[in-house]
């Protein structure tokens, strides 16, 4: 800057210098430094033409100045006597005038006693030298005669520092002076106009002053730029250049018009000889001519003066501007890697898990994507400082230390970058050890919990569980942590405390498994060496008889037929005992080993379980702080748009009453389970009534969403963001509860697969069931809001219990022909919602958007009473369609399901809507007839109504229950007589194929009802009864079958398949999918002696299929009215 400085002041030094003598030197060339009196101050003087400078020359030279006859003369002032005369004898160069002048004083008509007094003027106030006086005498006689005698009397009074020489002709004057030199008024030749003198004297001075002027105004402009401070930034700077530079423009176009009007002069002054060649100029022309072009070239010279300071300063401008906008850059640039440095800096996570190092891996290679433009912009802006160092800018010393702070910032980032990179490629391979460690151990915990025990009671079974383990074994070598000092020096430098306890934990469940494998190692060895032992044979005693606990439905049951037979069952039961004493004794170290996996893996199951709940709320209650109070801070009210405002609520739902329930409720009861594993099932039980309030939840979701999509680049997020340094935006955090909702059903089932044999299995099972149920609840709650059109309140038509798509045929039986044939081979696709009450037909229409309004929305059309229906559980042709009935049939809706599955779970469901339906009916009838008995004793006529027919059977049928022999003892019982077929109770159907094609069900058609039921058990009661396959409906509880897993309950339906030996039946109870026999005798109580059993019986002619509704006289004795729906909606 310095040098630059002392550059510039001698660049202005040199400006001025040149064009001070450039000044000096057109005073010079006018003489304007000796006499500065210009022709434009005394034009008027020299208009008058007393005296004039005609160029004409004398024999040596002398210039010429005429007096020209004025008759005035006298009276001209003294004043303008002596300008006249001064300026003229300054016009011509120094050389000629410093020879002297010769004056010519024409007074051929003037008097003597004027031409006296002209001759002492002249004489008196002549400034410059004078080398001879010419004067043309009168020319009258008498004047002439005269001014002979008075001449010679008075020449000493008329003496002068030259000769006076009086003529008395023009003839005799051109003896002196050539003919060419003198005007044409003296009989010369010399082209000479007055006026035309004057006015080239007058531009010549012009153009003079011109070139002065101009010499003049560069030098204050120069000295103006020069003496401009440099602005210190980049538009003042540029505004600066700008307007020097607007300046010098109108300089150069001044000087551009001073030299057109030089050359304008020049070309005035040599048009004659342009015109005529062989034109020569006079001394006055050509002395005309020289000057102007000394001006010009003195023009000339103050440009190129200027022309070169100006490249200089603009020089200086430019360096300046590109200055400024370096160090703008480099103030941006800079500000722009402290914050690549300082998000550089916040990559300190070294990763808790392989996935999460991977995460963050992938968050380092789009930070280093995008930061590289950043660092690319710094080296390219530092290159561009080393151009200017190069190019010698006056700022190098400027510039050279934020060059050097660029490069250096830049090659830190690069390396710090690749320091991360390796840490967290470290802290990967790291991870994957330990992945691969755990995921070792899991595959390992896993074999020893899949070895089934009792194939490893032999001795091949047990060398096959060894040779399992060791291959096992075998895959350790590059699977498991060998030597842990070891990890710890090799991973030191990324070993956070939270990691290397990590490291110790997978370390010390490495250990923990090879104990579990060591200890599986010693108990199979033992296995595999044992000898069998042989069975010592053992004399049957008939006093030692034993009877089998687990006697096969199919054996025989005479026991005592034959002696022989006995005693090989004596012997062979004995031989089992012993062996299986053995067997346990042998294995009781293998099932304690199989005990201990399992509790491991309990541990690990409820640890997380804890864990991620603990996060779960943390992760909660930082939204609520972070984003959902900031809403409410005055501080951040300026980042919130007016349409935000005041949709907390939308956007967050209840997430403050999930935080309360989860942080103050069930992270505690949970932490109780730690110890507990497998009974955390009950801690589900307990708290299943809050998870009630993830339903709210997740109804609100697509409102949330759609709000978040309108404001997720609104300033007030990125800032709560920023400010909880989250890499995810808010909206990945609403996502967490529904989320969570869905993991626990995970876990759970985790749990349950590790607790079967346990104590808290049931509650497992049972906790398990319900969070499936809520999710089910959750996700049809989701599709309900979804309806439109629906004028009622859907909460009046009960609990929601299914929902889904389906192909619908309807079938009027009063309609048109046509439009029946329309429907049937027409399906619509409609989607129905079963609820308690009611089953909606709805039209689903698929919604455009993203996210949840992306969801489809359902059209309702119908709607039909679940009082009024009834269905046929089978149609013939499809395995997949079922029928829903209105009003007895007239109104058939033909369902297909997508599959054979979701009918049979459709199917289920509506049975036990339309079951519950029934039994409510019966038991208010049994209530009201029960009154109705107590207020008429009397006994009643064979025309009962059903519901007495009912409290009989129920009577008769408990009768019978307290005589029912102990189901213990069933084996050794003898099946009873079957009465006739066709008598007893009602059946499904005479076939197996043909209960399976037309399940029928209607309450409205109860057997107590049917006609075909008391033409049955019209006969009287009496007769044999007789079982034949089909399906019934179960009127008390059976918890003892052959198999101890198979139980029915009041109000199942089971199917009778087929019988077997000794009075047994095979049964399918259809309510639980279950399986098993049970004795005749037993069957005739639960299904058999009552005319309350539920049958299919045939409600239309010709058919085996009857219905289960809650229409007709069910719904008239519960009083419950058909009409509470509509019964077609749409």
């Amino acid at each position: 800057m310095r040098c630059w400085l002392q550059t510039e002041e001698m660049a202005l030094e040199e400006l001025m210098q040149r064009l001070n003598a450039v000044s000096q030197c057109a005073d010079e060339i006018m003489h304007q430094d000796i006499i500065p009196l210009y022709a434009a101050d005394i034009q008027d003087q020299l208009k008058k033409q007393f005296a004039y400078l005609s160029g004409g020359r004398g024999g040596d030279g002398c210039p010429v100045i005429t007096f020209p006859d004025y008759p005035a003369f006298s009276e001209i002032p003294e004043k303008e006597f002596q300008n006249v005369l001064t300026y003229l004898t300054s016009i011509p160069s120094l050389r000629d005038a410093g020879i002297g002048f010769i004056l010519v004083i024409d007074r051929r008509q003037d008097k003597w006693t004027s031409v006296k007094a002209s001759i002492l003027r002249i004489a008196a106030s002549f400034p410059g030298n004078l080398q001879l006086v010419l004067v043309l005498r009168p020319t009258g006689f008498f004047h002439r005669a005269l001014s002979d005698i008075a001449f010679r009397f008075n020449k000493d009074e008329l003496k002068m520092k030259v000769p006076v020489i009086m003529l008395g002709s023009v003839s005799e004057l051109q003896g002196y002076i050539d003919k060419t030199q003198l005007t044409e008024d003296l009989g010369g030749t010399l082209d000479y106009c007055h006026s035309r003198w004057l006015s080239r004297r007058t531009a010549i001075e012009g153009f003079a002053q011109k070139v002065k002027q101009t010499a003049q105004i560069l030098q204050s402009f120069g000295t103006e730029l020069a003496e401009t401070e440099l602005p210190n930034d980049v538009q003042s700077t540029s505004s600066l250049l700008a307007t020097h530079t607007e300046k010098k423009d109108k300089m150069k176009e001044d000087i551009r018009l001073a030299v057109e009007q030089g050359d304008d002069i020049l070309g005035s002054i040599t048009k004659p000889v342009t015109v005529n060649p062989e034109y020569k100029l006079n001394q006055d022309q050509l002395d005309n001519q020289t000057t102007v072009e000394r001006l010009l070239a003195q023009l000339h010279e103050t440009e190129t003066a200027f022309d070169e300071f100006w490249i200089k300063h603009q020089q200086k401008l430019e360096q300046c501007l590109r200055l400024r906008n370096f160090e703008q850059n480099f103030r941006e640039v800079k500000a722009a890697l402290d914050t690549v440095s300082e998000r550089l800096s916040a990559f300190t996570d070294v990763g808790n898990s392989l996935s999460h190092v991977e995460h963050i891996l992938k968050d380092l290679a789009n930070f280093e994507e995008k930061s590289s433009e950043t660092i690319a912009k710094a080296r390219m802006l530092a290159s561009e400082g080393d151009d200017f160092i190069q190019s010698n800018h006056y700022a190098v010393d400027s510039i050279i230390p934020k060059c050097s702070e660029l490069h250096h910032l830049c090659d830190a980032l690069t390396t710090e970058t690749e320091q991360r990179r390796n840490l967290l490629n470290k802290s990967l391979e790291l991870h994957g050890l330990l992945e691969k460690s755990m995921k070792w151990c899991d595959e390992g915990i896993y074999l020893l919990a899949s070895q089934p025990v009792d194939k490893c009671q032999s001795q091949d079974g047990a060398e096959s569980a060894l040779q399992e383990i060791e291959k096992f074994l075998d895959t350790g070598a590059s699977n498991k942590i060998k030597e842990l000092s070891k990890i710890y020096r090799e991973y030191a430098h990324i070993l956070n405390e939270d990691l290397k306890e990590h490291v110790q934990k997978v370390f010390q469940k490495q250990e923990s498994m090879e104990e579990m494998f060591q200890k599986r190692q010693v108990s199979l060895k033992k296995l595999a060496a044992k000898q069998t032992r042989p069975v010592q044979p053992v004399a049957p005693r008939p006093e030692a008889f034993v009877k089998s606990p687990c006697t096969s439905p199919g054996l025989q049951r005479d026991y005592g037929s034959n002696s022989e037979s006995s005693a090989i069952r004596r012997v062979n039961y004995r031989k089992g005992k012993s062996e299986m004493t053995e067997l346990h004794q042998s294995r009781g170290g293998s099932t304690m080993d199989d005990e201990e996996n399992l509790a491991v893996l309990r541990q690990h199951v409820i640890n997380e379980l804890i864990e991620t709940e603990r996060a779960y709320v943390e992760e909660l209650l930082c939204v609520l702080e972070g984003y959902a109070a900031e809403m409410d801070n005055p501080l951040m009210a300026h980042l919130i748009s007016p349409e935000l405002q005041n949709k907390k609520d939308i956007l967050f739902g209840n997430m403050e009453e999930i935080y309360h329930f989860h942080n103050r409720i069930f992270l505690r009861e949970l932490e109780n389970y730690m110890e507990y594993p497998e009974l955390v099932g009950r801690c589900f039980l307990d708290q299943m009534e809050d998870f009630q309030i993830y339903e709210k939840y997740c109804q609100n979701k697509p409102r949330s969403e759609s709000l978040w999509r309108q404001f997720s680049d609104s300033a007030f997020f990125q800032e709560c963001q920023r400010k909880l340094d989250h890499k995810l935006s808010l909206d990945s955090y609403l996502l967490k509860p529904v989320q969570r909702i869905t993991k626990y059903q995970l876990l759970l089932k985790e749990m349950l697969k590790y607790s079967k044999n346990c104590e808290g299995a049931e509650d497992l099972q049972e906790a398990l069931t319900s969070i499936l149920g809520i999710l089910k609840a959750v996700n049809d709650s989701m599709h309900q809001i979804a309806i439109t059109g629906y004028d009622g309140n859907l909460n009046e038509l009960g609990k929601l219990l299914m929902q889904g798509s389906f192909n619908v045929w309807i079938d009027h039986k009063k309609g048109h022909s046509k439009v029946k044939d329309l429907a049937r081979f027409k399906p619509m696709q409609r989607h129905l919602f079963l609820h308690e009450k009611a089953v909606l037909f709805c039209k689903k229409r698929e919604e455009n958007g993203e996210g949840y309004e992306k969801a489809p929305s359902y059209s309702y059309k119908h709607s039909l009473n679940m009082a009024a229906v009834g269905i046929t559980e089978n149609v013939k042709g499809d395995a997949k369609k079922f029928e829903i009935w209105y009003n007895a049939r007239e109104e058939v809706y033909i369902i297909q399901a997508p599959t054979p599955e979701v009918k049979a779970t459709w199917v289920n469901e509506i049975r036990k809507v339309l079951t519950s339906q029934l039994q409510a009916c019966r038991e208010a009838s049994q209530h009201r007839t029960l009154e109705h008995t107590q207020s008429l004793p009397l006994p009643a006529s064979s025309c009962t109504s059903p519901s007495r027919n009912h409290i009989r059977n129920t009577k008769k049928m408990e009768e019978k229950k307290a005589d029912l022999p102990s189901l213990e003892g069933y084996g050794t019982t003898v099946a009873p007589k079957f009465p006739e077929k066709g008598k007893g109770w009602a059946k499904t159907s005479h076939s197996l194929d043909a209960s399976e094609e037309n399940d029928g069900w209607s309450s409205a058609e109860d057997p107590l009802n049917s006609s075909d039921a008391e033409e049955e058990g019209g006969g009287g009661g009496g007769g044999e009864m007789k079982l034949t396959p089909g399906k019934y409906t179960v009127v008390t509880d059976y918890e003892k079958g052959v198999s101890e897993e198979f139980t029915v309950k009041s109000g199942d339906l089971v199917q009778l398949i087929r019988e077997g030996e000794d009075g047994l039946w095979y049964v399918k109870n259809l309510s639980t999918g279950r399986e098993g026999w049970i004795p005749a005798n037993n069957l005739l109580i639960l299904i058999g002696n009552s005319k309350s059993a539920q049958s299919l019986s045939s409600s239309e002619s010709g058919t085996a299929s009857s219905t289960l509704s809650t229409s007709s006289s069910c719904s008239d004795s519960c009083n419950v009215s058909s009409t509470s729906f509509s019964d077609i909606k749409g």
